[in-house]
């Protein structure tokens, strides 16, 4: 039934004013902002060569979460996750090909729920992944008010704004003769379909998507306020995701000989191999060389290496200037007094660290991400907090920031008490997962746990597919973030770490009580 404005107006107060105690007199609209492969390569996360001043800007009147971790690092996984409130091995999304509907027909997202409870939600650019939602043009259609909008750059060729590209594509669709899928060639590629990891064009910043995706951000929000009903606005931004590609200036900011190379390029003493990855998703651009045939990490020059990460610092430097425009809108509508905020990256990124690149692992640099609240009416200045908190605490606290119920069977917890008394606050494990297939396509989950101090991640041989998570653990690792923040040693299995070893995996067992049981245990 689709009620009149008024009748959603007093639906949202009621829906507000049953909840929880609010600091707002009238429901608070919600800015929720996404940023793709954000690792905290941050000003206001203590990065020294990272130039973001937007985000630091957001973080100084903000909670910033120094110690939070994705589910699952991989961007279809981790989404689910944070925006179901629910584990992988509840969504039933390990992997990029699984729909989470498919599984769930009826699972509640965290937009559904604020729909459902009278805001006016509206999405844009990548907030789901398309692969496991409904496609990247709707990305779960329950989960908005109205449909998903999409921008694109300006000089955008799929991903690239290179000019002889761009120009050649425009002829070629001008004399009718563009078939859509000859890019590659166009671009002088040996393969078409297959692209270089890095672009700097000399063009505006909405030459490229996000560019263009902030100022439809910056347009719906003028829309969104002369609206009645409060507003849940999520915006999804792309970089700085492969290829790292951003208007020339952004590059600029740095100084490419300057840029550090990760100081442990190794796999870590004693941790097993398939803990590690062949960084893939980067092997598929054609700048890039193959795995050596015995494994081991890419063959990548130094030069190489430097280029890529200058390359993550720009797209990052880029993303942070569309979000500042998206705040500075905020502002000048006046409505930052009246919006809470909140931006995450989806999971961490490898840069070189171990001879990774990418995600994909359970190691620090591919769990922990940004995580930042902005509550103007609760807290006036930064807050920084290092206990250990999840992509699944984001669902229940942001429907107790905005005085909705929780809907219960969520695996995460409010994180409000950080607000006021962080001491009364449990420090509670950070949980984390990736699979490592096995021969004859056996399945092989990573398991971890992040305290303030340690990482305990177990690997099990397991068939969660079918939901039996009985099978045996095949490998442990410990690292010690004190003494060993480059996990650089895997502590497993030394003596004097008998008594640690004992009380992490009470803590683990704590966490994934699911895990050594049988069929259809995680659903319970």
């Amino acid at each position: 039934m689709n009620l009149p404005t008024p009748a959603l107006k007093i639906a949202a107060g009621m829906a507000w004013f049953c909840g929880a105690v609010s600091a707002f007199a009238a429901p608070p609209n919600v800015l929720f902002i996404a940023v793709d492969d954000l690792k905290p390569a941050l000003g206001c996360y203590g990065d020294t060569q990272a130039i973001t001043p937007h985000m630091d800007r957001l973080a100084k009147s903000g909670l910033v979460l120094l110690n939070a971790h994705c589910q699952q690092a991989v961007c279809g996984p981790s989404r689910a996750s944070l925006l179901t409130g629910r584990l992988p091995d509840r969504t039933g999304v390990r992997d990029l090909q699984t729909r989470m509907r498919d599984v769930h027909p009826d699972l509640l997202t965290l937009p559904q729920h604020f729909k459902n409870s009278g805001y006016f939600v509206q999405g844009m650019g990548k907030v789901f992944d398309g692969r496991s939602s409904d496609g990247w043009d709707t990305q779960d259609i329950p989960s908005w008010s109205t449909p998903l909008l999409n921008a694109r750059g300006t000089r955008c060729i799929g991903h690239y704004a290179d000019e002889s590209a761009f120009r050649a594509v425009a002829d070629a669709k001008k004399a009718g003769t563009w078939d859509g899928d000859k890019i590659g060639a166009i671009m002088g590629l040996k393969k078409i379909g297959y692209f270089p990891s890095v672009e700097m064009a000399d063009v505006p910043d909405d030459g490229y998507d996000d560019g263009a995706l902030a100022k439809m951000a910056a347009r719906t929000l003028e829309t969104l306020a002369k609206k009645s009903e409060p507003f849940f606005l999520a915006v999804g931004f792309a970089k700085p995701h492969l290829p790292f590609v951003a208007p020339k200036k952004y590059w600029d900011l740095y100084n490419r000989e300057r840029i550090d190379l990760a100081p442990f390029r190794e796999h870590a003493e004693g941790a097993p191999k398939f803990s590690y990855h062949h960084s893939g998703e980067l092997r598929g651009y054609s700048d890039i060389p193959g795995v050596p045939a015995k494994g081991g990490p890419l063959p990548l020059t130094d030069e190489k290496q430097r280029e890529l990460i200058h390359g993550y610092y720009a797209t990052t430097s880029y993303v942070d200037a569309q979000i500042g425009l998206v705040l500075d809108k905020l502002d000048q509508l006046g409505l930052k007094d009246d919006t809470i905020v909140v931006l995450w990256g989806d999971h961490g990124w490898h840069l070189g660290d171990h001879g990774l690149w990418c995600k994909h692992s359970v190691l620090e640099q591919a769990t922990r991400a940004p995580l930042i609240f902005r509550w103007p009416q609760r807290l006036k200045e930064k807050r920084v907090n290092s206990t250990p908190v999840e992509f699944v605490d984001v669902f229940p606290t942001l429907a107790d920031m905005a005085g909705l119920k929780t809907p219960a069977g969520l695996d995460g917890r409010s994180l409000v008490p950080l607000f006021k008394d962080a001491s009364k606050f449990e420090s509670l494990p950070a949980r984390s997962q990736f699979q490592r297939p096995l021969e004859n396509n056996a399945q092989r989950m990573g398991y971890s746990i992040r305290t303030e101090r340690y990482r305990w991640t177990e690997w099990r041989q397991t068939n969660y597919t079918a939901g039996d998570y009985s099978g045996p653990v095949v490998a442990e690792e410990l690292y010690d973030y004190e003494t060993d923040p480059l996990e650089t040693k895997n502590l497993a299995g030394t003596p004097e770490r008998v008594g640690l070893e004992k009380e992490l995996r009470e803590k683990f067992r704590a966490r994934f009580p699911y895990l050594g049981a049988g069929v259809a245990a995680a659903a319970k």
